[in-house]
């Protein structure tokens, strides 16, 4: 059982902060309007942590000062939640200075994906329920403002105490770059052909867990790897990251959680619409899954393609550690239960 975070109000305040890397002092302008936008949202007063403006080279050199603002957005009593200003590749070396114990004692809404897979997972350890979703540089700084459907993603999940529901794919998806310097136009969007369905005949309930490959792989083998009971029955929520793996090499991660028992246990697998992929990679990727699936023996595990979380926008806001129920028989994914308290 996870314990759920208080709920957002209207005039609460969030914190952003940098666990990963010091992008948001180069990138003052966009870390600007990613913060107002992120106020207009969710009505709230959006504040960065001590250090959360310093650059690459002070954070990469001084784990502790992220730490430390890790600490201070728990324990601050101003603090509601906390979401993250961007990822990065090693907030793994965080771990080892925190204070586990106050991620239970001080439950708050955290809002993070990629390199952020390591706080949420660290949350999950505890008991917390945490959040997958963009961040304050990524999907949520975009000039034109936030994605409405990601707008409403973060409403739904952050600010009521009621079931989230049926989620639906959104209508249209980009991968699209603009140059963060200062080009200031919309992304150019496509239409989004919807999920995929691979395989599985049978609902499954579970609690989510999981985040991105890569980030997980440096996890593995570690005293922070998710116990295996937190596995069991779970709905597996999968990214890859921008640097586009190869799907040959997705399918060995896989071969590596099989070789744990992993694949045999969960109960469904979803898989974020992935960054950097032609469409023939695409294609490649699910038959590298299903093919993984295979494998560990698992020709019923329900696996969903292209769903809306990730590094492709829009990145929508998933709850890690509560009840999801994904069905095949009508290709539906609901979230059964409130995510905030």
């Amino acid at each position: 059982m996870y314990v759920k975070p208080p709920r957002i109000s209207p005039g609460d305040t969030v914190a952003v902060v940098s666990l990963s890397s010091g992008l948001a002092a180069r990138f003052p302008g966009r870390l600007d309007r990613g913060v107002r936008q992120l106020a207009a949202a969710l009505e709230v007063e959006v504040v960065l942590a001590p250090n959360a403006g310093r650059d690459d080279a002070f954070l990469r050199a001084n784990p502790q000062a992220r730490v430390d603002d890790w600490t201070w957005a728990l324990t601050e009593p101003s603090i509601r939640a906390y979401v993250s200003a961007i990822g990065g590749d090693d907030s793994v070396r965080l771990l080892p200075l925190l204070d586990h114990g106050l991620l239970s004692a001080y439950p708050k809404p955290f809002v993070g994906f990629s390199d952020s897979t390591v706080t949420l997972t660290a949350l999950g350890n505890a008991g917390v329920v945490a959040f997958h979703g963009g961040s304050v540089l990524c999907d949520w700084a975009e000039y034109g403002g936030i994605e409405p459907g990601v707008v409403t993603s973060l409403r739904r999940a952050l600010t009521t105490a009621e079931p989230i529901g049926e989620l639906a794919p959104s209508g249209r998806w980009t991968e699209e770059l603009v140059d963060w310097n200062g080009e200031e136009r919309p992304r150019v969007w496509q239409p989004n052909p919807g999920w995929r369905w691979l395989q599985g005949t049978s609902p499954v309930t579970g609690a989510t867990i999981g985040g991105c490959l890569e980030v997980l792989e440096m996890l593995r083998g570690t005293p922070w790897w998710p116990a295996p009971e937190r596995w069991a029955r779970a709905v597996v929520l999968l990214e890859t990251s921008e640097d586009a793996p190869p799907p040959g090499l997705v399918r060995r991660w896989l071969r590596g959680y099989a070789s744990m028992g992993i694949l045999q246990t969960i109960g469904a697998l979803l898989v974020a619409r992935p960054m950097g992929y032609t469409a023939e990679q695409v294609g490649e990727l699910d038959r590298q899954v299903l093919a993984a699936c295979a494998e560990a023996g698992r020709p019923d595990l329900p696996v969903v393609a292209g769903v809306d979380f990730g590094h492709t926008s829009p990145a929508y806001v998933l709850p890690m550690g509560v009840a999801v129920t994904v069905d095949p028989v009508v290709q539906a994914i609901t979230v059964a239960e409130a995510a905030v308290g």
